[in-house]
This record gives C-alpha cells, structure tokens and sequence, in this order.
C-alpha cells in the first residue's frame, strides 16, 4: 500500500540531490557532476567483479551519460578556448574508454577513467578554494519572520 523503506529512501535522497543541484553555484555543479561519475564508475567496477553484468551496464552507462551529457556538454568552447578543447578531448575519451571497459569486461580501463576524473575534481576543488576566498560574504538570510525586526521592550517584564 505504501511502498517499501528502501522507496522512501531513495525518494528522500532524490529530494536532497536536487536540494542541492538547485542551490549549487554553477563551480558547484560541476565538482558534483564529477563525484556522480566518479561513483558510477566505482559501482561498475563492484558490479563487474561481482560479475553483475546487467547492473554494471548500467552503471557504466550512467558514468558516460554524466561525463558526455554533463560535463562534456557543459564546456564552453568559446570562452575556455584552449582549455575546453582539451577537456572535451578528455571527455570523448572518457567516454570511449568507459564503451570499450564495458565490451572487454576490464575493469583497470575503469580504474584508469576514475583515476583521471579524480584528478580533474582535485583541481576543480582546489579552483574553487581560491574563487571562494575571493567572494564577499554572503549576506546574512533571514531565517525567521521576525529576523531583523526591532524588538519593543516589555514593560511587564520583571527587571
């Protein structure tokens, strides 16, 4: 009648992932795109040996759909220039790499793609530690409907 524990879960989890996507700064974004693919490749590679072919199929398709319809679509070549030509020649060969582990069943050609998105996030996290030392503070949100109201004193209140 209501579903399994393990459905609420993952319905509580989808409800956090996009939570954060919709509050995630765009440097955000990305560094999550790579964990996502960094996880799926990390499932695929527990799938194959455990010699699950179905679920890591699946795995591995979700790792090139992140890395090709994400990241790889999310490049900028106009503006990145030299740069983005150069990740979106890494990514096709992200890409073609995770195709040809999932045809070999090779499971160190997986290893090899979560080793360079490893990389790839290190530097992006280390981007955005100096982006973010270099922002002015957020301003301060109101967390309650009385936040930044003068407040009247009390002459009932005992002294």
């Amino acid at each position: 009648m209501f579903g399994s524990a393990q459905q609420g879960a993952n319905a509580y989890a989808n409800i956090g992932i996009e939570t954060g996507v919709a509050a995630a700064t765009p440097h955000r974004l990305v560094i999550m795109l790579y964990e996502g693919a960094m996880v799926a490749i990390a499932q695929a590679i527990a799938h194959m040996k455990a010699g699950n072919i179905p679920a890591k199929g699946q795995a591995i398709s979700k790792a090139v759909m992140i890395i090709e319809s994400g990241l790889r679509a999310s490049l900028d070549k106009k503006a990145g220039q030299e740069i983005a030509q150069s990740l979106d020649s890494l990514y096709e060969y992200m890409g073609n790499r995770l195709l040809l582990a999932n045809l070999r069943n090779q499971p160190e050609i997986l290893e090899e793609v979560h080793r360079l998105l490893t990389e790839l996030k290190t530097a992006w996290d280390q981007i955005g530690d100096s982006v973010n030392a270099k922002l002015p503070e957020p301003a301060k949100v109101a967390t309650s409907p009385y936040d930044g109201v003068k407040q009247r004193s009390n002459p009932y209140a005992s002294a």
